[in-house]
């Protein structure tokens, strides 16, 4: 049997504070960098909500990792600070739309957050209807606060705009009398606004701003903020500079930059280094993108994954964008080794766009002439080897 003193780590030799380094955490005000500007658009756009007015509603747009959620709730929780310094009783609620992606499923969580035993109003995880469920959170709303605010992160994953019309339209349509709301929705396509309700665009949509990506050189200072999660003397000069150019090589992406320094961490604890070597960073970034794609495809479907298993084998044989007839042919041969009766054409072009969607591939529409009319190319967005290694291990 093995002694229960070698199986854990009591005393961490790379690590002090690991929690700097984790994707939830939401750091102090000194350790937001290269978003100042941002920052104070946002805090301008709520401004109104410190005297107990109605905030303006906001859509944020940027790729993964820009500090778009950061800048959000850190502006959110400054706001209800000073609104509570004018006797103004502010809170926000923050909603994951990737996590809850229904009407319902979205009320009731904000509705939840909003809630206090003072209120006394249940807000059960299931088992009333939509519509009960807003009775209630404008109740809890109108008894506890002045003003809130919602943050909706990756508000283009919600099935409908339903709750956006709700929650944008509240004090017009009379259904709050005492509390003022705001939304702040955030996403990765800056044209989601193109799909959205007229109506719900025209009260949704009062300020938009777009978050550029990080450059190296931000990225560098994001992870020397965090570097005190290490014990000092542990992290090799060359590691951060590493990590920054292939963070900002990959669309800026400030968490996966994050992602690197800390799996180049636990390499060095796994491997028993007593420093993160700037060797580690190439294996560290190979594992952040097998995590992240892993989490990204978790829970599709089984024709989803062949789909996108054919175009994997044809970017791996060399080229650049497919036909969805040569991705089609190759996803046959895949359903036949799996035992599984293929799709029609029509559903794989409808899984194609799914994850276009998610921003796993790229589509493109080309023009054959005459002879041809026009036809879709699609190209992996992601490293072909890394989504290989997840498509053959998911777990």
């Amino acid at each position: 049997m093995v002694d229960t003193d070698e199986l854990f780590i009591r005393d961490d030799p790379i690590f002090v504070n690991k929690e700097l380094l984790e994707i939830n955490h939401l750091p102090d005000e000194g350790r937001i960098v290269g978003r100042d500007e941002e920052i104070k658009l946002l805090a301008n756009a709520v401004n109104p909500a410190i005297f107990g007015q109605s905030p303006s509603n906001i859509l944020i747009y940027g790729k993964t990792g820009t500090g778009k959620s950061l800048c959000a709730k850190h502006v959110s929780q400054r706001l209800i600070d000073a609104a509570g310094d004018e006797g103004v009783t502010a809170a926000f609620a923050y909603v994951d739309c990737a996590q809850d992606t229904t009407e319902t499923q979205a009320v009731q969580t904000i509705a939840s957050s909003f809630n206090d035993p003072d209120t006394d109003v249940n807000v059960p995880d299931k088992g009333i209807s939509t519509a009960t469920y807003y009775k209630r959170l404008w109740r809890i709303l109108d008894a506890r606060y002045d003003v809130v605010l919602v943050i909706l992160d990756e508000i283009d994953k919600l099935a409908d705009d339903a709750i956006l019309m709700q929650l944008s339209r509240a004090g017009e349509a009379g259904k709050l009398t005492e509390c003022k709301i705001g939304v702040i929705g955030v996403s990765n396509k800056i044209r989601y606004k193109d799909r959205m309700d007229e109506r719900v665009k025209s009260s949704l949509c009062e300020r938009e701003f777009v978050f550029p990506p990080y450059d190296a050189s931000q990225l560098g200072e994001i992870m020397e903020a965090r570097c005190d999660a290490f014990r000092d003397g542990v992290l090799e000069g060359g590691v951060i500079p590493r990590a920054a150019a292939l963070a900002a090589r990959e669309h800026g992406d400030a968490r996966k930059a994050i992602d690197i320094l800390r799996y180049a961490g636990e390499i060095a604890q796994s491997t028993g280094a007593e420093t993160v070597q700037e060797g580690f960073v190439t294996d560290a970034r190979k594992r952040a993108e097998t995590d992240r794609f892993r989490e990204l495809i978790r829970g599709s479907t089984p024709h989803s994954r062949y789909v996108l298993h054919a175009l994997t084998v044809l970017s791996l044989n060399g080229g650049d964008g497919f036909r969805t007839t040569a991705i089609y042919d190759v996803y046959e041969e895949i359903c036949r080794q799996e035992g599984a009766e293929p799709l029609s054409l029509r559903r794989v072009r409808d899984l194609l766009k799914e994850h276009a969607f998610l921003d796993i591939i790229e589509q493109s529409r080309h023009s054959g002439g005459s002879a041809e009319g026009s036809y879709t190319r699609h190209r992996l967005l992601e490293d072909a080897d890394v989504v290989r290694d997840v498509l053959v291990d998911p777990a």
